[in-house]
């Protein structure tokens, strides 16, 4: 198994896992690498998650904010698209972990199992665009179109955006909500339940909730979901 340091110190898909034959084996090396990755990634999000919880709670109690705690909240506010700074269920719906089958499944389907030219090239697993200057540009794109493939440093890199961009875009407001509501029941947040609302991913809509579905279910990825 891949260990966390192990993991934590590749930048793009090793040379050994393009050199697997077997299927099966591919797809379980695949999660075997991603999953620290994905692990790391949201324990970054839960160390800003109780910062907030931790800064409200002195807040109500004292009445005034400490000025170096106030600009790190500042920081995430304009990091997660918050307008409103005391607004403490703002960061709360945005400021949250990610399923990590729903991760892993998504990665597998817009990278081809980490196949595509643009997780070789551009350690893209998740397919996000950009309209800046570093970017590949799709074969296929449409004349007149102007956006390309964002280009990542890593592929922790590549799952750290793709995380800010479930937990911020206006497309995902459904996710987050949904995952809102289960956090104040108590209730499981599952991949499976996340990738009903993920049809705003995806052109194809709400066929693309059932592709990411089956292969959450397929791969048995949901069992190990917090």
């Amino acid at each position: 198994m891949a260990s966390a340091l192990w993991a934590a110190e590749l930048k793009s898909f090793p040379k050994w896992y393009y050199e697997i034959k077997d299927i099966s084996e591919q797809k379980s090396r695949f999660f075997e690498i991603l999953r620290p990755l994905v692990k790391e990634a949201n324990e970054n999000i839960l160390k800003e998650r109780k910062f907030v919880i931790s800064f409200f709670e002195d807040y109500y109690k004292e009445g005034v904010a400490d000025a170096e705690k106030l600009k790190k909240l500042v920081k995430l506010a304009k990091k997660y698209r918050i307008s409103s700074i005391f607004d403490k269920n703002a960061y709360l719906k945005k400021i949250d972990t990610i399923p990590e089958s729903l991760v892993l499944a998504q990665a597998a389907l817009e990278s081809g199992w980490g196949k595509s030219r643009f997780a070789k090239e551009a350690n893209n697993l998740f397919g996000e665009w950009t309209f800046g200057k570093r970017g590949l540009i799709p074969k296929n794109r449409e004349e007149g179109k102007k956006h390309k493939i964002r280009i990542f440093d890593s592929i922790n890199d590549s799952i750290a955006s793709y995380m800010l961009n479930l937990n911020r875009h206006l497309a995902y407001k459904e996710f987050r909500q949904a995952r809102f509501l289960a956090r104040k029941k108590g209730e499981r947040f599952s991949g499976l339940k996340a990738a009903m609302t993920m049809q705003r991913y995806s052109q194809i809509g709400h066929r693309y909730n059932s592709l990411v579905t089956s292969i959450i279910k397929k791969n048995d990825l949901h069992k190990n979901d917090g």
